[in-house]
């Protein structure tokens, strides 16, 4: 009967080995696509606004971090009129952005791979803004933001919304 010159390792032992392969494999394919996923080119320069949370620079699309602003469509009421409160919020940052330059600190992708990013004009954060000017509500970030924005009842805080997320659920919107 032939014996080979290599013991045969017990079982415990191959399976670590087979463990710590997956892992490197693992954390391979995790460095893989986070080089894929993440921007390369660095994001500043003037800035347009497509919606109230969302900003383009060049080419580049990217959703303020730590924000959630009214769709473009959503309607909310103050003084008991309806007004077009996304647009608002639109307005709002063009405002900000207008003529200025924008500098974007990237922090990966969300779900429909729009760049993340906090970013500022002039050092000021533009979501921290938006939010304290009440036309962003906190999502992830900017609480004290918020809470003055309630309490000096500016923005959408002047009258009654549904929060964004809510707005496009009920309207079967994903964005």
């Amino acid at each position: 009967m032939f014996q080979s010159r290599f013991p045969r390792r017990p079982f415990a032992a191959r399976s670590s080995h087979r463990g710590l392969a997956s892992l490197v494999l693992a954390l391979g394919l995790a460095a893989g696509a986070n080089l894929l996923l993440s921007p390369k080119e660095p994001a500043e320069g003037r800035a347009y606004a497509v919606d109230g949370d969302t900003i383009r620079i060049n080419e580049m699309r990217i959703r303020l971090k730590g924000i959630d602003a009214p769709e473009l469509e959503q309607t909310c009421v103050r003084a008991g009129q309806p007004y077009l409160c996304g647009e608002e919020a639109r307005n709002a940052l063009v405002a900000i952005l207008l003529k200025q330059q924008v500098e974007c600190r990237l922090s990966g992708r969300d779900r429909y791979r729009r760049s993340l990013a906090r970013c500022t004009v002039e050092g000021k954060d533009i979501g921290a803004r938006l939010v304290e000017e009440g036309w962003a509500v906190a999502y992830g970030g900017y609480t004290w933001e918020e809470t003055r924005a309630r309490h000096r009842a500016v923005g959408l805080w002047a009258g009654s919304f549904d929060y964004p997320r809510e707005w496009r659920r009920k309207h079967g919107r994903s964005t």
